[in-house]
């Protein structure tokens, strides 16, 4: 397997051009569903239990809150954006964090965007009519503003499960609008974060081993590329 610092510089290499030819093979519009945004459809009651054809699923256990990875500098950026707390925008990664009866305990990597209630991602929002929005669309991350693509290097993040398709270097994961077509333009601006993207993944990779502290702090503790950190995102060093 190549070392992080290696697939960060064929990261850097990509070549966009190329990316967004794949990008306009793959073919891509959003619909503005919203599927990449929500937990899942049985979240809060987005299920149909009343329906004839209910069966025992629907005491299933709810679906795993939407997980979007979020950059310690992205969180400022959104924070700024909106005059949002940290914990308004962020929540830590769930993965290694336990539930105990003197709450929760654990180390985790990185953060998610935070959630509500039902899931889903705090800032995604739906007309009457059940059309999907984003309230920071112009200041949302880079994970969001490149789904439901990712490129094949190792290091770099794979979206909402396996690839559903791919072309070159280019993997496109579950989404109604896969197969649509897509300006040049558009193919071209996907393609140029889809490569900030890689780049910022592996840069941060290298940074949260590099400033990794093992730590016997009590409670939860996140350890990202700029060190370990509260739920809250202040540093613990400063406590």
């Amino acid at each position: 397997m190549d070392s992080l610092e290696s697939e960060l510089e064929r990261a850097r290499d990509l070549d966009a051009s190329a990316l967004a030819d794949a990008i306009e093979t793959i073919g891509f519009e959003c619909t503005r569903c919203g599927a990449c945004c929500k937990a899942g459809e049985t979240a809060c009651g987005g299920g149909d239990d009343d329906s004839d054809d209910a069966t025992d699923e629907s005491d299933a256990a709810d679906p795993e809150p939407h997980t979007a990875t979020v950059f310690p500098d992205e969180i400022r950026e959104l924070q700024a954006a909106g005059d949002y707390d940290f914990r308004d925008v962020a929540r830590p990664m769930p993965y290694g964090i336990e539930q105990t009866p003197d709450g929760p305990r654990g180390e985790t990597f990185e953060w998610a965007l935070q959630t509500d209630e039902c899931g889903d991602c705090t800032f995604y929002a739906e007309d009457d009519g059940g059309v999907g929005a984003c309230t920071v669309h112009e200041d949302r991350p880079l994970i969001c503003r490149t789904y439901p693509f990712s490129v094949g290097l190792g290091g770099t993040s794979q979206p909402m499960g396996e690839a559903v398709d791919e072309e070159g270097m280019v993997r496109a994961h579950e989404c109604e609008g896969l197969g649509r077509d897509i300006s040049r333009a558009d193919a071209e601006e996907l393609a140029a974060a889809l490569k900030e993207r890689a780049v910022r993944e592996l840069e941060e990779a290298i940074g949260v081993r590099e400033n990794y502290r093992p730590t016997e702090r009590d409670g939860v503790v996140v350890h990202d590329s700029e060190g370990q950190k509260r739920p809250d995102g202040t540093p613990i060093d400063r406590e």
